[in-house]
């Protein structure tokens, strides 16, 4: 079921994003000739007016067609079908029915970042945590103790961890504090740390300092004091839930531009890279994790579609805003030539990264 909800979920953010190109090119006029769902060659299609409605075998993605977004099909149209062509109008409703698309994807990640924090759904903070520990809204608590551990004697359930090592504790920074107290010698099962952790919790209302000696777990690869993490949610307001989640989609957008860099002329991120195979794979996962972690997942799949798709070239919405703003700053229009040899080189080294995940996802799965 969680594979099904998660190409459901996919499939939706497609749709949405061609519905959005789709509604203001009729908005403003355009003859939208096709709306597709997925590539060709085609499965399905039947048409109502003058829009043929279809669905594709190749699942990577979606289109809307609109008459004339080629120049030269100008001057082939009937009068009054050039009239509403593409490139036959001005700039800013080319402009315009190209954002709605990407635009319709932003709106999508902040509405559901905004509904994650704003219900304090503990699954979906900690799933923003894992991700960039400065959005960190959970205050982490312990549920259980480990009989025999480190921790047997310091802390109880129901404690709630405010600060390690002195600093305000997070999930990610309290798991960070034990580790970096590591055993005097070779890292064996059950060696106690040369060093001890510092907590202060929260308990019975009064704040308590409590030093505890980790110790390696050969078997989680890291050093542990033996409690099991619990959580209680800061309820945020609309307005703050709003703010925390422009924050998330600020850090997510400069962190992908960042990482297609990286990832250009570092071999190590190459190998990180996913295509739609691996994205299908942690969304699967994710899904199976909780509602929290599942919204939180469709939330940064939106945005990073919306930022890849407004990367400046074509065929990429970036490449048709690129391409209009040009015009309307030349006062004429870019040759045909110009916009295919300029869009080529990104849409080269788009296509390398896209190989390289495939390349990935394959070396994955076949262990």
């Amino acid at each position: 079921m969680s594979w099904l909800l998660t190409l459901l979920g996919i499939i939706a953010l497609i749709v949405l994003h061609e519905l959005g190109h789709f509604t203001v090119a009729k908005a403003v006029g355009m003859r939208v000739e096709r709306f597709s769902l997925f590539f060709p060659p085609t499965l399905f299609r039947v048409r109502r007016g003058e829009t043929e409605y279809a669905i594709g075998a190749i699942p990577a993605g979606g289109y809307v067609k609109i008459t004339g977004m080629n120049p030269e099909e100008l001057n082939d149209l009937e009068p009054e079908v050039a009239r509403r062509a593409y490139y036959a109008q001005p700039p800013w409703k080319r402009i315009v029915v190209i954002l709605a698309g990407p635009g319709v994807n932003i709106v999508i990640a902040l509405v559901l970042f905004w509904a994650v924090l704003l219900t304090g759904n503990v699954n979906g903070e900690r799933a923003f945590e894992s991700i960039n520990p400065a959005v960190a809204t959970l205050t982490p608590t312990v549920n259980a103790v480990e009989r025999g551990a480190p921790a047997e004697r310091a802390l109880a359930p129901g404690d709630r961890i405010i600060a390690a090592e002195g600093r305000p504790a997070t999930f990610s920074s309290t798991t960070r504090a034990v580790n970096a107290h590591r055993c005097a010698g070779a890292l064996v099962e059950g060696c106690r740390a040369a060093t001890p952790v510092h907590l202060t919790v929260s308990r019975a209302g009064r704040h308590v300092n409590l030093t505890i000696y980790p110790r390696y777990s050969k078997h989680e690869r890291r050093m542990l004091i033996g409690f099991l993490f619990g959580a209680v949610p800061r309820h945020l307001g609309p307005l703050a839930a709003a703010s925390t989640a422009l924050n998330e989609m600020w850090h997510s957008t400069t962190h992908t531009l960042t990482g297609f860099v990286d990832a250009l002329t570092s071999s190590k991120v190459r190998h990180e890279v996913s295509s739609i195979v691996g994205i299908t794979q942690v969304g699967h996962e994710t899904v199976a994790a909780g509602t929290g972690y599942a919204l939180v997942f469709l939330g940064y799949l939106s945005l990073i579609l919306a930022v890849i798709n407004l990367f400046p070239f074509l065929p990429l919405d970036g490449g048709h805003i690129a391409w209009a703003l040009a015009e309307k700053v030349r006062g004429r229009r870019v040759s045909l030539m110009a916009m295919y040899r300029y869009s080529s080189v990104g849409i080269v080294l788009l296509l390398f990264l896209v190989i390289n995940g495939v390349s990935n996802d394959i070396n994955r799965l076949a262990g």
